[in-house]
């Protein structure tokens, strides 16, 4: 497996600066964040270390990304932009898709032909209505990506923690169930998932056996951890906000069983990109922070990952 991090978390640092801290730190990848210009709604969000309309725009600068990160030895595993692609607000919908689409032509050019993203939900209809919605507004980005040859993962989180996203997360593809459900309404080759373990935790779902079952699925991974609080949970129930009950935190720090999680990827011969997502708050607050959190995390997972 191939080490890395999504570059969110160097949401102050340029993109020279992100590829030489990877560097510095002994990483073999990143998935770069490119959110475009403009307020970020959520964390985590708005973060920009390549520009995908300047890459498609500007040869110059797209050359320059590559000759920059080869020259430092990391790889770029994937375009990383996480929207809703089916709001409920239609402006903010269109401008989402025609974005990604964007992420995916400069994936592209780029030759990294990977893409990480969300498939989106309107988180005030139910799911049957948004398996319609998946059926109006994805064929079209899947068509692009299919003439492109750009892979597209989905990332497995319900974007759902609290009151901005109730009551039904801004992300469908958060369970097997529902996996199954758009990959019948979309069974191109190149839609897949970027598996992230932690959200089956906080769910109480298990995250080892549908790596058998969607193997051939699995483009990208995630190493984030995710610490559930039980007296919480007893005081709040399911039914509220997961933030009440669960906290992101750095891998080795919450539930994840890391060793049983890479031993399933090594029975179903994963050998693709593994990108630690950090985001947990203790390690917030100064830059020396957030590099801790990086190099704590490489620390530990490489007891896993050779």
């Amino acid at each position: 497996m191939k080490l890395g991090f999504i570059t969110s978390i160097l949401d102050q640092y340029g993109y020279e600066q992100m590829i030489d801290t990877a560097a510095e730190m002994g990483f073999s990848c990143v998935e770069v964040a490119c959110w475009p210009d403009g307020k970020a709604e959520r964390r985590y969000a708005g973060v920009c270390h390549i520009n995908v309309d300047r890459v498609l725009a500007d040869d110059a600068y797209a050359a320059h990304l590559l000759s920059y990160s080869a020259e430092k030895n990391i790889t770029i595993s994937s375009l990383a932009f996480y929207p809703n692609t089916m709001d409920s607000d239609l402006e903010k919908r269109a401008a989402n898709i025609a974005h990604l689409k964007n992420v995916i032509r400069a994936s592209a050019k780029l030759k990294i032909n990977m893409v990480s993203t969300f498939i989106g939900r309107d988180q005030t209809l139910p799911t049957e209505d948004n398996l319609e919605l998946v059926k109006q507004l994805w064929p079209d980005i899947i068509r692009l990506a299919e003439t492109l040859n750009v892979r597209i993962a989905i990332e497995n989180c319900p974007m759902l923690f609290g009151r901005e996203q109730w009551p039904g997360g801004q992300n469908l593809m958060c369970t097997p169930q529902l996996w199954r459900a758009v990959f019948d309404v979309l069974p191109s080759k190149y839609l897949g998932l970027n598996y992230d373990p932690s959200h089956f935790v906080w769910q109480m779902m298990d995250y080892i056996s549908p790596l058998y079952e969607f193997r051939d699925r699995i483009f990208h991974v995630h190493f984030k951890d995710i610490k559930l609080y039980p007296e919480h949970l007893a005081q709040a129930g399911v039914l509220a906000y997961p933030l009440e009950y669960m906290q992101p935190k750095i891998p080795g720090l919450g539930d994840v069983d890391w060793g049983r999680f890479v031993s399933a990827l090594t029975d179903i011969g994963y050998d693709g990109y593994a990108c630690l997502e950090i985001e947990d708050r203790a390690f917030e607050g100064t830059p020396e922070r957030v590099r801790a959190s990086l190099r704590l995390s490489k620390r530990y997972i490489e007891q896993f990952v050779i």
